[in-house]
């Protein structure tokens, strides 16, 4: 579980005060004040002229050798100005002093938090420039009139000059550079690039690179001054031919991957398996701590990353003659990411890995081939499967998860035996006695290469596969920010998806065309990237995820991608809140993971709008493909002064029989605690609401007419939000004629255009969630959200008999105002502690 440190605050509940941590605002540390020292003027100026002499032959050398080689960027040497440690260097000025001259300022650092470094490209020639500024300093030189020309305020700031050695170029955290000189590792590599340029300095470098016997990736990328490369070398072999790097502006490491640690050997691999195990920091073995069930091939519990985790009673299989056991190296990885995450990440770290939750395993599928004959009924094998943990240790939370899903997508949204057990399993009845269950699905994968490199059109054909459709199950989609290619064997190829963007193994519900079916997938979690040559597409070890292998006794460390991994993801996410917060629903948790996702810029470039607003309709489009974005577990877990989330768990009695007739019963009235000061003194600052309600329905998929929105789901609930300047009264009576043309089948035109979907296209499915954006002021006067029923077959099917039941309902209010300043938190609280929250029940 993760520590709850001052900035961050619970979650307010409104039905009992909770209990707030105190927030404290870290101030930014102060940056040291520009100072120009007095220097005695001689000393310092004939010191410099010296450093500048040292360099006169150094020049000359490296265009003797740059001109022997016949390189095509041009003639110089790179330079280094180190500040003085009382002073900042003015490297503005150094910058903007000799630009048209062709000197370029390439990187500036701090040292040690006392000294600047700038690294400066001299042309052939131009050390003149320098020395001509320190004999103006000498000679303080004055115009005309009387104005200083002297360059004291950029030389008095220098404490020395030198050639740039390859350490200097470094740029990076210092001890990323390896100690040993003759260790070869992965470098990051930032070249110069003029407007113009026709690639003179990628081809310098590549011979250079060549002379050194150094590796240099075929792929490059661009930016407007600078073009990327990743390099396999020693800091030796370089060093070798510093003097020739003139088309290099900086040298970082290049980021690690899972390639990496997948390419150890295994005693190697058991070294940091080891070390890792040394900063685990896990829960006792209790009912207490939540657990993540996965339905899949198994998991081989035998590796000492899971050992801790699962006990022997912990592993099940709905056929005893499969065994628990994982053959297929499938649901072992995700019992690696469902614990740890991406482990490359804690790999990579020495921080202390602490987890709040255990694992278990159902076998769910054979060691080999396709489930044939009983064990083909996936509906059937979904309700063993969950039977087996409980039978065992009822007492017990968890959240179940799955990345088993059919081959194809033929459903397109309608109920499918398999999605409507999910569904069954999930609300087990409502009615008294239920015991309601949280499921996380992965979406189903595009697994055809060619699809790949048809990207991002092939988002709108790949659609979901069953059990994805599932109302009440959240589905994942794959998204992915693994965009680092640095392995020996990846040629021309570079990765098909931008950083952000949407993952090439994702698919979309895009052409579900029936309005009653649910928005999907609901959030989307890193599910890698493939690359391409342009000519085929393929796997990259670099650009997955790294876990847990199967076989610990040959491999410790694997890589799984795709919706698999980032359904695993959503699972833990899911097992830290319920750790956090072990009183919530699951249908609470499930919105908290959706009320804290956000889409990444990329994804809203994939997904443009026409014109200068997007429209509800675009989003519409967005959300079918990136659900609505990538979760924070901060953001789900925690609340802040100017960012905060309110959580209420209710229910109430939709139906109620009045002679032979089934009506609607009765809505709820929640008002909201705002503080109407604070928020009315933020007037037209903009701020966003974000409103999230989960519920879980019965389903009934066996009802005529089955695509029928009034048919599968037992009962459909809707949230309205005051508008400006509407009585409660009329707010009441809008909520009244809102249930009416539902009955009718009639849907009202948007009236709230502030809302990203609105009341026509947000109440699809059993989890509804959508943005408002205006000002504060606005905000203000929206301090009641009404939670009203609508029609589901315990209406329409009177024969059984369901009516009665009550309906149970999360809802989640989250703010975000722009500023930090702005405590919003701390009011709201006081509201709440001094009055019980209880919602107002209206009979119909």
């Amino acid at each position: 579980m993760p520590d709850q440190t001052n900035d961050k605050r619970r979650h307010l509940v409104l039905e009992t005060t909770s209990e707030a941590k105190p927030y404290t605002a870290h101030k930014p540390k102060g940056s040291r004040k520009p100072a120009i020292p007095d220097l005695d003027r001689a000393q310092h100026g004939g010191a410099l002229t010296t450093q500048l002499q040292v360099l006169r032959p150094l020049a000359t050398a490296a265009k003797e050798r740059q001109e022997e080689i016949g390189l095509e960027a041009g003639l110089g040497i790179q330079i280094q100005f180190l500040s003085r440690p009382d002073a900042d260097l003015a490297f503005d000025k150094l910058a903007s002093e000799a630009k048209h001259k062709g000197i370029e300022l390439l990187s500036v650092q701090e040292v040690d938090g006392k000294a600047v470094v700038a690294n400066v490209f001299v042309p052939d020639g131009q050390l003149q420039h320098f020395e001509a500024l320190v004999v103006d300093y000498l000679n303080e030189k004055r115009t005309a009139a009387g104005v200083a020309r002297d360059n004291k305020k950029l030389l008095n700031t220098i404490g020395s000059i030198r050639a740039s050695a390859l350490a200097g170029l470094w740029t990076d955290a210092p001890e990323l550079l390896p100690a040993d000189q003759n260790e070869p590792f992965w470098w990051e590599v930032w070249l110069r690039r003029a407007k113009g340029d026709s690639g003179h300095y990628l081809h310098d470098f590549r011979r250079i690179a060549a002379m050194a016997e150094c590796q240099v990736s075929d792929a490059v990328v661009e930016f407007p001054e600078r073009s990327v490369v990743v390099m396999y070398g020693s800091q030796r072999q370089l060093a070798q031919s510093v003097m020739l790097l003139n088309c290099v502006a900086e040298l970082r490491r290049a980021k690690d991957t899972a390639a990496f640690f997948v390419g150890l050997t295994i005693p190697e691999q058991r070294q940091w398996a080891a070390d890792l195990v040394g900063r685990l920091r896990i829960p006792p073995d209790t009912n207490d701590v939540p657990r993540v069930c996965l339905l899949d091939s198994g998991v081989n519990r035998a590796h000492p990353l899971l050992e801790p985790l699962m006990d022997q009673a912990d592993l099940h299989t709905v056929n005893a003659a499969w065994g628990a056991h994982d053959q297929a190296n499938h649901g072992t990885g995700l019992a690696g990411l469902v614990a740890y995450g991406d482990l490359h990440e804690h790999l990579a770290s020495n921080e202390l890995v602490q987890i709040g939750h255990r694992l278990e395993s159902v076998k769910l599928t054979p060691n080999q081939g396709a489930n044939e004959g009983d064990d083909k009924h996936h509906a059937r094998l979904f309700i063993d499967a969950v039977t087996r943990p409980e039978t065992h240790f009822g007492g017990r939370k968890r959240v179940f998860t799955s990345a088993v899903t059919a081959t194809d997508y033929r459903d397109f949204g309608r109920p499918s035996a398999w999605s409507s057990t999910v569904d069954a399993l999930a609300s087990d009845g409502l009615g008294e006695g239920a015991f309601p269950r949280l499921f996380v699905l992965s979406a189903g994968n595009t697994v055809d290469p060619n699809h790949w490199m048809q990207y991002p059109a092939s988002l709108a054909v790949n659609q979901i596969h069953d059990p994805g459709q599932s109302w009440n199950a959240l589905t994942v989609g794959a998204f992915s920010s693994k965009v680092n290619l640095n392995v020996p064997n990846a040629g021309a190829f570079t990765p098909i998806a931008p950083e952000g963007a949407l993952s090439p193994f994702t698919t979309t519900s895009s052409q579900w065309t029936n309005k009653a079916w649910p928005l999907k997938p609901d959030v989307v979690f890193e599910g890698g990237n493939a690359a391409t040559d342009g000519v085929v597409a393929d796997n990259f070890e670099s650009l997955e995820l790294l876990t847990t292998n199967n076989q610990p006794l040959t491999r410790l460390f694997w890589t799984t991608n795709a919706t698999s991994a980032a359904s695993a993801l959503c699972a833990r996410m899911a097992a830290q809140i319920m750790a956090a917060y072990p009183q919530l629903r699951p249908e609470t948790v499930r919105a908290l993971i959706v009320s804290s996702a956000k889409w990444t810029e990329a994804m809203l470039q994939m997904f443009p709008a026409q014109g200068a607003q997007r429209t509800k309709q675009e989003n519409l489009v967005l959300i079918k493909h990136c659900g609505w974005g990538v979760p924070d577990l901060d953001r789900a877990l925690w609340s802040a002064g100017n960012s905060l989330s309110l959580v209420l768990e209710d229910q109430l009695n939709p139906y109620i029989k009045d002679g032979g007739t089934i009506k609607t019963r009765e809505m709820n009235f929640h008002a909201l605690p705002w503080p109407l000061e604070q928020l009315e003194e933020l007037q037209d600052t903009q701020v966003e609401m974000r409103v999230t309600l989960s519920y879980f329905i019965e389903p009934n998929p066996s009802a005529r007419g089955s695509t029928s929105k009034y048919h599968y789901p037992s009962h459909r609930l809707r949230f309205a939000v005051r508008r400006p300047l509407e009585s409660v009264e009329n707010f009441q009576a809008r909520i009244n004629a809102a249930t009416v043309r539902e009955e009718e089948g009639r849907v009202a035109a948007p009236a709230d255009p502030e809302w990203l979907l609105g009341d026509g296209l947000r109440h699809r499915g059993s989890l509804h969630h959508d943005i408002w954006r205006g000002s504060a002021a606005d905000l203000a006067s929206r301090g009641f959200i009404g939670v009203y029923p609508a029609n589901g077959w315990w209406r329409t099917r009177q024969a059984q008999e369901r009516y009665d039941l009550p309906a149970r309902y999360s809802l989640i209010v989250s703010i975000h105002t722009p500023s930090v300043d702005v405590d919003l938190y701390t009011p709201i609280e006081q509201i709440i502690a001094a009055q019980v929250a209880v919602p107002i029940t209206v009979n119909t």
